[in-house]
């Protein structure tokens, strides 16, 4: 393929609409082409845009969209606005550059003018990479120091509150970076804080997870969002220290665990509960992701404690204890659709359970068993028990027959994939729509507030002042809208060649799927399959695309035909 396209990327770690903004660094980059490249068209620049997004590494949507281009040979150039615009990482930067130079393609930095052309320019830029990485650092250091200064207060940071708790604002301030900040601390919620304090003290009498699921879930017992407690949110609250009490046994606990306890022995009375900083990784996308312990930060909050030191600690030792015997999904060899199946009655997983039976085939025989069921005793499911062997079997038929030449699920993949490049046009029409109409209101409101001097002692005043609000609040409602325009485009459908690929392996699906091992069988289910369910007597398959909703009412056609299967058991 002849590289003809240049592609220009920009990055913003956030909407602002003011500052060095997307569309400020894809102007700039455009008149750095006209002026190098004279012979590329309009039609051969493509812009990338990832706003909302950090550089401290390249799992970004558009960056990685740009490098799927630049793999397939159709880009001669990269450029950017400013080197930090693409990484902030020293590894990434290193190993971009190597790439690049790999596939032939020239980097250009608009801001620091360095190419990759040459060995001074080469150098140069790897030096830039290392101040952008220092500056990160920097920054994780300066809000390592600020948590040290937050410890001294124990505050609450804010974000989601744990159970038995409210966010509380205080009558104090604290200074943190030359900026003063409203102070917060934890309120207790009677009802919620008894149940923090049942959970506690269930999982002391039996020393299970499962028993205190089971309890919670024979009394109806929910979460404050009314939802089913899980082993997961369980073990979230009995290892949260926010419920511990600052006695003489947290000390200990944490002297000898190696924290950095923020305050001195003789604070740790049991009046307070403890707060700990530094808990949560920042630089994942998964929110429970937890540091070490030797990493927190522990201090003393301002808050009431709901359980002891020496119970909280009690749990942590049984948790520990007690890991191999907490409930886990029984491992079965050859069941296909574990973690797929779900119970159509209760919605809860399915779960394999293997029997002692042996089959002609000499597998074992197993059956599928709803969660719910067993964990109430059948009180609040009933549902019946499927054979696995045989559900798996069906299932696998249905999606090899999905393979033919002329299959309802091909016919639906072309027609997606014709509708991707729809949806991104229209999208992207929206977004600069959007994005427009958020710049001429800023416009609209620098020329208000440039006329209130003039305005002021007189009549208009007033209403300056209130088209200044209205315009305010229908940017903030933009922006909101803008935001989420961007999450709903960042969790698009898959893009054409990752359609293309699709295709590709179901049809080596249908050819080779009988000769798999039983782990690449299961491998390969979840490439086609988004849920499975049993409602007793019929199996439902809603394949990769499947809309759930649509489906779950009985919807008619062509397309739902090839995205939900049905089957009689």
């Amino acid at each position: 393929m002849k590289k003809n396209k240049i592609a220009i990327y920009s990055r913003k770690s956030k909407f602002t609409g003011k500052g060095e903004s997307i569309e400020n660094q894809i102007e700039l980059c455009h008149r750095y082409i006209d002026d190098t490249y004279p012979d590329i068209s309009e039609a051969d620049i493509v812009v990338f845009e990832d706003e909302g997004f950090s550089g401290k590494n390249t799992e970004r949507p558009q960056f990685q969209k740009m490098m799927q281009m630049a793999e397939a040979g159709e880009l001669k150039a990269i450029v950017c606005y400013r080197l930090d615009r693409i990484s902030r990482n020293i590894s990434d930067f290193s190993r971009l550059i190597e790439k690049l130079e790999e596939m032939e393609i020239d980097f250009i930095s608009m801001k620091e003018n360095f190419t990759p052309d040459n060995p001074m320019g080469k150098a140069m830029m790897y030096i830039c990479s290392i101040f952008a990485q220092l500056e990160r650092e920097t920054i994780a250091e300066r809000i390592l120091d600020n948590m040290h200064e937050l410890a001294k207060t124990g505050r609450w940071l804010g974000g989601t509150t744990p159970t038995g708790y409210e966010s509380v604002e205080m009558n104090s301030r604290i200074a943190l970076d030359g900026k003063t900040r409203k102070m917060h601390k934890l309120e207790i919620i009677k009802e919620e804080a008894d149940l923090v304090r049942l959970i506690f003290q269930k999982f002391l009498e039996t020393g299970s997870l499962t028993k205190v699921d089971e309890y919670l879930l024979m009394n109806n017992i929910k979460t404050k969002n009314n939802r089913n407690f899980s082993r997961f949110s369980i073990r979230g609250i009995l290892e949260n220290p926010v419920y511990m009490s600052a006695d003489m046994e947290a000390w200990e606990y944490f002297e000898n665990q190696g924290v950095e306890v923020f305050a001195p022995k003789e604070c740790f009375n049991g009046k307070y509960g403890i707060m700990a900083y530094n808990k949560t990784k920042q630089n994942t996308a998964k929110s429970h992701d937890t540091r070490a312990i030797t990493e927190w930060i522990i201090a003393i909050g301002k808050h009431k404690p709901l359980v002891s030191g020496e119970d909280w600690v009690k749990a942590q030792s049984l948790l520990s204890q007690n890991k191999s015997k907490t409930y886990r999904k029984p491992k079965s060899v050859y069941a296909l659709l574990s973690g797929l199946l779900y119970c159509e009655n209760c919605g809860a997983y399915m779960r394999p359970k293997v029997n002692r039976r042996i089959l002609p085939n000499g597998e074992k025989s197993f059956s599928y068993l709803c969660e719910t069921k067993e964990k109430t005793h059948r009180q609040h499911c009933d549902m019946k028990n499927p054979s696995g062997n045989e559900l798996d079997w069906k299932v696998c038929n249905e999606i090899k027959k999905l393979a033919g030449d002329k299959s309802e699920f091909f016919q639906y993949l072309k027609n997606a994939k014709k509708m991707i490049g729809q949806l991104e046009n229209g999208n992207s029409t929206e977004l600069q729509m959007l994005k427009n109409k958020i710049c001429q209101n800023d416009k609209k409101i620098e020329a208000l507030v440039a006329s209130l001097t003039k305005a002021e002692n007189t009549p208009s005043y007033d209403y300056i002042i209130k088209e200044i609000n209205e315009l305010h609040k229908k940017n903030e409602q933009l922006k909101n809208t803008l935001t989420d325009l961007n999450s709903r485009i960042q969790q698009n459908n898959l893009s054409e060649n990752e359609f293309d690929i699709l295709e590709s392996i179901l049809v080596q699906f249908s050819e080779s799927f009988d000769l798999m091992s039983y782990e690449e069988k299961r491998r390969a289910l979840r490439v086609f399959i988004d849920k499975v369910t049993w409602d007793g007597e019929n199996i439902h398959i809603y394949l990769f695309g499947a809309d759930r909703k649509e489906n779950e009412k009985g919807r008619k056609g062509e397309e739902a035909k090839a995205r939900g299967l049905q089957m009689n058991f």
